[in-house]
């Protein structure tokens, strides 16, 4: 197996200056959420820091002054295929349906296996199973443990008006870097434990490497 580090056009070091984004389109998308169908917006950007495809559903007519926000990396895996060895399919299943409930914003941004790429996400797992948890897999294809960047979501939010959320995730990392980039997170709500056999020890490693806020149950109950 060999990496390739991914790289993003205009992708400057975390304290350059955010130039403004702007909204690209705004386009009414049906989406289906566990509390039925709902009408979303869906917006693209121009502008983004690192050139990428990142979008916004925006949920609810009027939005709160200080509005829900769900910032969700992309994994194809979970969200769209069901794995079982990550929680981000139940983690955005979640999301869309208290935005739906609530109204809030979902930002979707397309940083694959923690920014290193789908590709290389998948060799991860190999390593993973040799014996591996999900950051030593990393570090082993030379990668750090993780290369996402919420630059984007920032300019994202400025692009909407909106300065000060309410935040949906168990990242600490992800309001660190929110704050640094100028967006005011008035309070964390962590996501729901979605705990099974498949994805235990990942959720392990997420809690004790990275600090993520997370519920393990007993491991005779998962």
């Amino acid at each position: 197996m060999s990496s390739t580090v991914p790289t993003a056009a205009g992708l400057g070091t975390p304290s350059t200056p955010l130039l403004p984004a702007a909204v690209r389109a705004d386009v009414p998308v049906p989406v289906e959420t566990g509390t039925g169908t709902v009408t979303a917006r869906m917006l693209s950007f121009t502008g983004l820091v690192d050139g990428r495809e990142h979008i916004a559903l925006v949920f609810g007519e009027r939005q709160r002054d200080i509005p829900l926000v769900r910032v969700h990396s992309e994994c194809l895996t979970g969200d769209v295929f069901g794995s079982g060895r990550c929680d981000c399919g139940p983690q955005l299943r979640e999301a869309l349906d208290l935005l739906a409930h609530h109204g809030g914003i979902l930002l979707y941004l397309r940083q694959e296996g923690r920014g290193i790429g789908l590709y290389n996400k998948l060799d991860a797992y190999l390593l993973q199973d040799g014996g591996l948890d999900t950051f030593e897999a990393n570090r082993k294809l030379n990668f750090a443990d993780d290369l996402r960047d919420y630059r984007p979501a920032a300019q994202m939010l400025a692009a909407l008006s909106v300065d000060a959320i309410q935040l949906l995730t168990n990242n600490p990392d992800k309001a660190r870097q929110l704050t640094d980039s100028g967006v005011e997170v008035r309070s964390t709500r962590s996501t729901g434990a979605f705990v099974r056999s498949t994805n235990r020890g990942y959720l392990l490693a997420k809690r004790e490497v990275a600090g993520h806020r997370i519920e393990l149950p007993d491991p005779e109950r998962t």
